[in-house]
C-alpha cells in the first residue's frame, strides 16, 4: 500500500482516490469567493472547488500534500495512506508546484504577486499576456506556446510534463484537459471568473497560495487589496448625489451591458454611482437593442467601459447614434482599452479581477474626483478627442 501511494505522488495520478475527512482545524478562511474551499488536515489541505465554471453541479477536490523531508524520505507516508479512503478526491497533488500550466491571463497576476511566476512552463495563446514581467520570460523561451484554450497542444503539454494544469473551463468539458489527465498530468479547475463579487474574483490568489505553501502570503496579498477596497467604497457611499452611468456597446447590432447582479455593476454601485439597469438580474451580459438602451440611457451622465472603443470619432464613425447620448455629448466617457500589453492583450482582462481596488478608485476618481484628488487611474482612461 506503502508503494501504491508513493506513486500516486510521484507519477501524477490519473483515477480518483479517496480520502477521508478528518481535519485538525479549519486555518484559510475564505471570506467572499464562493467557488472554492481551503481545508487544512495533518500531512495535506483538502482544495474543493465547486464554482468551476457557470451551474456547475460538480465539486472538485484535490488533496495537497506538503513536500516535507518526512514525506520525501517515506517517513510518515503510512500514516497519509490510511487517511485516503472512503471519500473519492480528483487528484493528489505535491506542492509547492516546481511546474506549472495555467490557461487564463487572469491566473498571471497571482503567480507574479506570489512571486512564483518562474513556475510558469506553458500557456494557449501567449499574445494574450500583457505583463511585462511575464512578457520577458517568454521572450527568453521560458514558456511554451500552447495554441488555443480549447484545444491545448496536448502533445507540447504533456512534453512539458508540469506538476499541474490550471484548467479554465465554461462547462467542464474539455477534450485537451481529459488527454492530459488520462497521461497522468493532475488537472485543477480555477473558477475565479465565475464570482460575482469583485473582492470575490480577488481571493481566487488564495488558491493559489495553497499550491505553492504561501497561504499565508496570499491571505496578507489579499488583506491589502481588501482594505484598499473598503475604505475607497466607504469614502463613495458617503456621497449624497450618485451619477447615472451607461455602460457596454453595441455588436452586430444588439447592445451588450452588464447584468445588474454582475461584478462591473457592483464596482458602480461600490463607487458611488447609480448603474441605470442595477435592478436586472443575472451575472452576465444584458443583450438589448438600440432603442431600449437610448430611452433609458441616452440621459447618462457618465459612460463607463464602452466595448472596445478609445475614442469620440471612432465610437461616432461605428454608429452616428451614439453621439445621441449625454455622456458622449459631454465628454465623459471612460475606456480601459488605452492599456495594451506588446502583443495587443488588455491589460484589464489580465489583472483587474486580481486588484479590485485599483478598478474602484479609478471609477470612484472620474464620477467624484473630489474624493480622490491625488490619485491617478490605473486601468480607465478618457475618451481620446
Amino acid at each position: 500500500m506503502l508503494a501504491i501511494c508513493l506513486c500516486i505522488l510521484s507519477c501524477k495520478k490519473e483515477t480518483k482516490d479517496v480520502i477521508v475527512e478528518t481535519p485538525t482545524e479549519q486555518t484559510f478562511t475564505v471570506d467572499y469567493a464562493t467557488g472554492f474551499t481551503l481545508t487544512e488536515f495533518p500531512d495535506y489541505t483538502l482544495l474543493e472547488v465547486s464554482g468551476a465554471f457557470p451551474e456547475a453541479e460538480d465539486t472538485y477536490r484535490y488533496a495537497l500534500v506538503k513536500e516535507t523531508q518526512n514525506h520525501s524520505k517515506g517517513d510518515g507516508m503510512l500514516s497519509l495512506v490510511k487517511e485516503l479512503e472512503n471519500k473519492t478526491i480528483d487528484a493528489i497533488i505535491k506542492v509547492p508546484l516546481q511546474s506549472v500550466v495555467v490557461t487564463s491571463t487572469t491566473h498571471i497576476p497571482s503567480l507574479e504577486m506570489l512571486d512564483v511566476d518562474q513556475t510558469l512552463t506553458g500557456f494557449p495563446n501567449l499574445d494574450y499576456i500583457s505583463s511585462e514581467r511575464t512578457r520577458k520570460r517568454i521572450i527568453h523561451g521560458d514558456i511554451k506556446e500552447l495554441g488555443q484554450n480549447e484545444s491545448i497542444n496536448t502533445e507540447i503539454a504533456i512534453d512539458l510534463n508540469p506538476d499541474a494544469v490550471i484548467g479554465f473551463g465554461i462547462d467542464g468539458q474539455n477534450k485537451s484537459l481529459n488527454t492530459l489527465e488520462r497521461a497522468g498530468i493532475p488537472v485543477l479547475y480555477n473558477g475565479d471568473w465565475v464570482e460575482k463579487s469583485p473582492l470575490g474574483k480577488a481571493e481566487w490568489i488564495k488558491f493559489f497560495g495553497a499550491l505553492y505553501n504561501k497561504s499565508k502570503e496570499a491571505d496578507a496579498i489579499f488583506k491589502t487589496i481588501e482594505s484598499g477596497y473598503l475604505e475607497t467604497k466607504k469614502l463613495a457611499q458617503n456621497v449624497t448625489q450618485k451619477p447615472t452611468v451607461l455602460s457596454g456597446a453595441m455588436y452586430k447590432d444588439v447592445w451588450y451591458l452588464p447584468h445588474g447582479e454582475s461584478w462591473p455593476a457592483q464596482l458602480i454601485k461600490d463607487a458611488g454611482g447609480h448603474y441605470l439597469w442595477a435592478d436586472t438580474k443575472g451575472t452576465g451580459s444584458i443583450a438589448l437593442n438600440i432603442e431600449s438602451v437610448l430611452e433609458k440611457g441616452q440621459d447618462a451622465q457618465f459612460w463607463i467601459a464602452p466595448g472596445q472603443f478609445g475614442s469620440y470619432s471612432k465610437l461616432k464613425e461605428a454608429n452616428a447614434i451614439y453621439a445621441s447620448f449625454d455622456a458622449f455629448k459631454n465628454k465623459k466617457v471612460y475606456t480601459f482599452t488605452s492599456k495594451k500589453g506588446a502583443t495587443g492583450g488588455l491589460l484589464y482582462y489580465e489583472l483587474a479581477p486580481n486588484r479590485p481596488d485599483l478598478v474602484l478608485k479609478d471609477i470612484v476618481y472620474y464620477l467624484h474626483p473630489e474624493l480622490v484628488p491625488e490619485y491617478t487611474p490605473y486601468f480607465y482612461t478618457p475618451f481620446e478627442d
